[in-house]
């Protein structure tokens, strides 16, 4: 069954502190069309201009992935956009009143809370994944970054970091599937070392930074008052109360898992690689990840998204088939010349692919068309209701019992001619569960991996046949 676009049911209202710019913002979380992706605007400004969450906008990476457009910028976007993301909503306006996405707690738990709170609605249009078909590497020798993408059936993330630091160390992170982000990726903090918050300070950043948003790590025994008295100014922080008992976390603040550090920065890539535009099917394995190279890698991924396009839908004809033609003649009633599908590659809960191989010996060529060749598109779809009608019978017992008759067809467009000497890949999906012996299923035909022809279809499966047994005599 293909998967549906979503967005929020109801709207949601943060209030909080922007990280960098110490200001208070205002965030509402709104639901937006079929198609619309992710797109922030800025409430504040004249003409409430609109910035899209595309990886090809970002202007900045420094403590924060910062997005351009139309004159206006907006600071800090993972954190929601990761909330966003890892809970499956697909379409959403986000509107402030300031240029920074509030800190709220330095992770997306609050996001997703309200995300939780509110809930969300199922759309019209399908999800429009993007498939990896072959691995995908990066790297930035000089900051010794490192990017991986392998091709996964899922949404996959596993992350190493490595701060040489005696306090962090080595951490891995990884999320197995989605559904992992919202108990062990979304409550995770972002940080800070203790030795980067002057530098921060005196360069106009972490305005906003405070106990309550962000976990401070120590690395060293022997840290004077008068130095934590000092950051506590730089900060504008004079009364806020700090404590160092040694290496570990300033004021001992509780990790809430050991690896919190490295599975805050695998919530940075889920946040940062929604600049790409598309769900991943994919598993991404990072070293050393920060903003800057989880952005370039999101670009990464965009071009392979126009090299696949390009390339067209990949399927692999070299392996074994699950049916044959002998598997077929015994589910279909069909026969020459009106068998039109040669080989079934593989069936799903629900999907099925199947291949249909056109040959120049076939009978309609004689008169469709004479000198200029073109299998006729009603074929076409007669050829994606045989498929269809494999999927059905073969979730059935006793198949040769059942018959498949068509009921409707919607949306049938073709792309381009289907000559002698084509393979035809035919991909079938179900759009609604199988109830009452009705498929509804959609449809797509394929040439060399390029689109050629899609419908939709519901069809009835009914049992109209009886087991016949004929007792010889001796």
């Amino acid at each position: 069954m293909a998967d549906k676009q979503k967005t929020l049911k109801g709207e949601i209202h943060l209030s909080g502190i922007g990280l960098h710019t110490g200001e208070k913002v205002n965030i509402h979380l709104l639901p937006a069309p079929d198609n619309h992706g992710y797109k922030f605007q800025r409430m504040d400004l004249e003409n409430q201009p609109l910035i899209k969450a595309d990886c090809d906008l970002v202007v900045g990476t420094e403590r924060g992935t910062t997005l351009e457009q139309n004159g206006a910028r907006v600071y800090t976007t993972e954190h929601v956009l990761a909330a966003l993301y890892g809970m499956e909503v697909d379409n959403c306006l986000i509107q402030i009143d300031g240029p920074e996405i509030p800190i709220m707690d330095g992770s997306s738990l609050p996001f997703v809370k309200g995300i939780e709170e509110v809930g969300l609605v199922e759309q019209t249009a399908e999800r429009n994944y993007f498939e990896l078909t072959e691995n995908l590497k990066w790297e930035d020798l000089e900051k010794g970054i490192e990017f991986l993408a392998v091709p996964d059936d899922h949404y996959r993330i596993t992350v190493m970091v490595d701060y040489k630091s005696p306090v962090l160390g080595t951490q891995h992170a990884s999320m197995y599937q989605l559904g992992d982000f919202k108990s062990e990726i979304a409550p995770c903090r972002t940080f800070v070392f203790l030795r980067e918050l002057e530098y921060l300070a005196t360069h106009n950043l972490i305005k906003g930074g405070d106990l309550d948003n962000a976990i401070v790590l120590v690395e060293r025994e022997n840290v004077e008052q008068e130095e934590l008295d000092k950051l506590a100014k730089l900060l504008g922080k004079e009364n806020l109360e700090i404590k160092i008992q040694g290496i570990g976390v300033l004021n001992h603040t509780k990790l809430q898992f050991e690896n919190e550090p490295a599975r805050h920065k695998l919530l940075d890539i889920v946040g940062d690689l929604a600049l790409v535009g598309r769900p991943i099917k994919a598993h991404v394995l990072a070293a050393r990840p920060g903003h800057s190279g989880n952005v370039r890698f999101a670009k990464v991924l965009k071009e392979q998204i126009k090299k696949q396009e390009k390339q067209g839908r990949y399927f692999d004809l070299e392996k074994k088939p699950l049916y044959d033609i002998n598997d077929i003649e015994k589910m279909l009633p069909h026969r020459y010349p009106f068998l039109l599908v040669d080989k079934v590659m593989e069936i799903t809960d629900d999907s099925i692919i199947g291949v249909k191989n056109v040959t120049m010996n076939e009978p309609m060529f004689q008169g469709h068309f004479p000198g200029n060749p073109v299998f006729p598109g009603v074929l076409q779809i007669e050829a994606t209701a045989q498929v269809g009608g494999i999927f059905a019978l073969s979730k059935v017992e006793d198949p040769h019992l059942y018959s498949t008759y068509f009921m409707k067809i919607d949306n049938v467009k073709f792309k381009q001619k289907v000559l002698p000497g084509d393979t035809l890949v035919f991909e079938l999906t179900l759009m609604s569960p199988i109830r009452r012996g009705l498929v509804n299923m959609a449809g797509k035909a394929y040439v060399n991996g390029q689109l050629v022809m899609e419908a939709e279809m519901l069809a009835q499966v009914i049992k109209d046949k009886v087991e016949t047994n004929v007792a010889v005599e001796a």
